[in-house]
């Protein structure tokens, strides 16, 4: 195997390159993966080898709702050489028994920088390389091709495989799908089913012959492996035919908008300055960084008109509150992207009700869901960093102060599924059959960790909430109200090491429900370290750092259960019973990096940015695993810690970058100076206090 990981000339470019020793090896392509995203919802995605495994997989999956009602339109573009009477099938696909074509026998080399890159040679002399795109802002993939050699002329030949389904679905034949297309002047329409977009694919030059038929029975081995229907049937209209020679160029352009009179290569050329432009960011540090700030960019999207959210992962999840609060800091704050993370804080701020932000934007458009405590406690996170990193204080006290107090009243008198703050200031959360936390699996009317009562990490964040309100009453001129709510922050942290406190672990309890303290050793109590407000210090904080480093740590993350517990599930894998009760029961999770390392800086100093730093070394190499270029959400527990779940996950990212930027490159975000002096007062805000 001979894998690249190392930056060109040009400091904007970091490629992930595979020789042919992968590329040409089925088995270590397939479980390799790209993905390009639309900025929408939307995406292009596959495996190297061309073989779709997912049922998500395919070259247009278009957001027709952004960012959601998401549907895989294009499933496949599959190519053949035909020259000199041999026909050389560049496409592969997996059906019961059989690879067939192997067109990734022909795969010379794989690069994933900007853009995922192929480069194919057939033995006739014919070399090609094939560059796809998606186009940001819009439901259009590009699929560019150069002949870097041909001993002649050639017939290229294109046929398109079309899903046309929900992206949770499998399509399977049918009398209903429209046999009917049109092709003229070079641009392909269909519309296969009413109340679908149609489908454009542009290629000049190209004739078309019209085949209709049904193709059955392509296989996708994810699916198979998480216990779910995984063949389906796709539908071909017929086969594109152009005429290339060496040093031609083909631009293909595969939208739900008409693309005449529009230029794939003008279109890849602005979207390669736009993803250039992102590696001027503050975090673009080196190749890791950078390749990190630009898997960050596939999380952003549209929210509407005027707004952004988060996906929280790929291939599989909309935006959901907890995670895009979680994730900010990293995909916006440490990037630069202050107006993006300012609009997405807006989004949430609008759909907050009952003093709860939502836990989820449904699929396909519903009214949010409210079953979650933590996200609306990230939520004073999320502005705390923003403001430090923006200095915007005019939309902090303008738009959010309002809010967050009315989300702390709420708490206060008790809102949804019990959460409110109990007589002795500690947040409890949760009834039967609801699980409210971040750990919140749930099979059929099994909850897996209930974790009902007083969470150790939400009243972490609890008292963070009232610590920010605290420190942002201060900033904005109200020193009573200041005064009052560090007050209670105060009481709060003392009855918190009295509640939570296992003195005969050395660690924290994971929740206390009236008599009953869970000891189940999990990774929540890392985060009374590792928020912006300290909840221990001295030796407890360092007993739970080493207890967490013992017992959970592995080199893409943490452990959500030890392993000496008789609960610990070693694997993820198998139907979905089997995978959500192995969810939070040992699973490993790349984002809890993030806080652990935050934690070892904190408590250790200069000696643990050295540490820090060489921990995470140990990701590095799943940068060129499962996704490429970015970090999957799960692992599963035992080595070799095989990734599992979304293949890009928006707090796995984000939490590696944030700790990289802010803990081990020591660039944690300075008060920015304020946007409006004449409204505030001079008191500043602390970039982390130990409370």
């Amino acid at each position: 195997m001979t894998l690249k990981i190392s930056l060109f000339n040009n400091a904007n470019n970091m490629p992930l390159v595979f020789d042919k020793a992968i590329t040409q090896n089925f088995n270590e392509a397939i479980r390799r993966e790209w993905l390009e995203t639309n900025g929408l919802g939307g995406w292009a995605s596959s495996t190297i080898a061309g073989a779709h495994t997912r049922r998500y997989h395919g070259l247009l999956v278009a957001a027709t709702h952004p960012p959601v009602g998401r549907m895989v339109l294009l499933s496949k573009l599959d190519e053949t050489i035909a020259l000199d009477g041999q026909r050389f099938e560049l496409g592969c696909n997996r059906y019961p028994g059989v690879v067939h074509p192997r067109g990734f026998e022909y795969l010379q080399s794989f690069t994933k920088d900007l853009f995922p890159v192929f480069e194919y040679a057939v033995e006739d002399g014919v070399r090609l390389r094939k560059t796809i795109a998606a186009v940001n802002g819009e439901n259009t993939t590009l699929v560019l091709y150069e002949i870097l050699r041909a001993p002649a002329a050639f017939s290229f030949e294109l046929r398109p495989f079309l899903a046309y389904r929900d992206y949770h679905s499998m399509t399977h034949a049918n009398a209903a799908l429209r046999h009917e297309a049109k092709f003229e002047n070079g641009v392909f329409r269909a519309q296969p089913y009413d109340g679908v977009p149609e489908l454009f694919i542009a290629i000049p030059g190209a004739t078309f012959e019209a085949q209709p038929d049904w193709y059955r029975n392509f296989e996708y081995s994810l699916e198979q492996y998480r216990g779910l229907d995984y063949r389906e049937d796709l539908f071909t209209h017929g086969v594109f035919k152009v005429n290339l020679k060496a040093g031609d160029e083909l631009g293909i352009i595969i939208s739900t908008s008409n693309p005449a009179g529009r230029d794939a290569s003008k279109l890849l050329a602005s979207e390669k300055r736009r993803r250039k432009a992102l590696l001027d960011s503050p975090s673009s540090k080196d190749e890791f960084s950078k390749i990190l700030t630009l898997a960050a960019d596939q999380f952003v999207v549209k929210r509407g008109e005027d707004l952004k959210t988060l996906i929280a992962g790929y291939h599989w999840f909309s935006d959901w509150g907890r995670d895009t609060m979680i994730s900010l800091p990293g995909i916006c704050l440490v990037t630069g992207r202050f107006d993006d993370a300012k609009k997405i804080l807006r989004a949430f701020a609008q759909s907050t009700s009952q003093g709860m932000l939502p836990n989820r934007f449904p699929d396909a458009g519903e009214q949010p869901e409210y079953n979650t405590v933590d996200a609306t406690l990230w939520f004073f996170v999320a502005i705390y960093k923003y403001l430090q990193a923006s200095g915007d204080e005019k939309f902090v006290r303008e738009e959010l102060m309002p809010i967050l107090r009315d989300i702390i009243a709420w708490h206060d008198r008790g809102t949804r599924y019990r959460i409110h703050v109990d007589t002795d200031g500690l947040l409890y959360a949760g009834e039967p059959g609801v699980q409210l936390t971040w750990m919140d699996a749930k099979v059929g009317d099994w909850v897996v960790t209930p974790r009902q009562g007083k969470a150790v990490e939400i009243n972490a964040l609890w008292c963070n909430a009232l610590m920010i309100y605290a420190e942002l009453s201060k900033r904005f001129g109200n020193a009573m109200e200041a005064k009052q709510f560090l007050q209670r922050a105060a009481q709060v942290k003392e009855r918190f090491i009295e509640v939570f406190w296992n003195e005969t672990a050395g660690c924290l309890y994971d929740y206390v429900d009236g008599e009953h303290k869970d000891a189940a050793l999990r990774p929540n109590q890392i985060f009374a370290l590792s928020l912006p407000f300290s909840l221990l210090e001295g030796e407890k904080a360092k007993k739970v750092l080493k207890i967490v480093e013992e017992k959970l740590y592995a080199p893409v993350g943490l452990r959500s259960l030890a392993a000496d517990d008789p609960n610990y599930r070693p694997r993820y894998g198998g139907d979905q019973w089997s995978r959500d009760s192995a969810y939070h029961q040992g699973t490993v999770w790349s984002w809890l990096l993030g806080p652990m390392i935050t934690a070892i800086v904190r408590i250790e100093g200069k000696a643990g940015k050295s540490r820090a730093k060489k921990l995470l070394e140990n990701i590095k190499p799943h940068l060129s695993d499962a996704g490429l270029g970015t970090i999957s959400e799960i692992f599963d527990a035992e080595s070799p810690h095989t990734s599992r779940g979304c293949m890009a996950q928006a707090w796995g990212v984000a939490e590696a970058l944030r700790a990289y930027i802010e803990d081990v490159m020591a660039e944690t975000p300075k008060i920015a100076p304020a946007r409006d002096q004449k409204k505030t007062t001079s008191a500043k805000l602390s970039p982390t206090v130990a409370a």
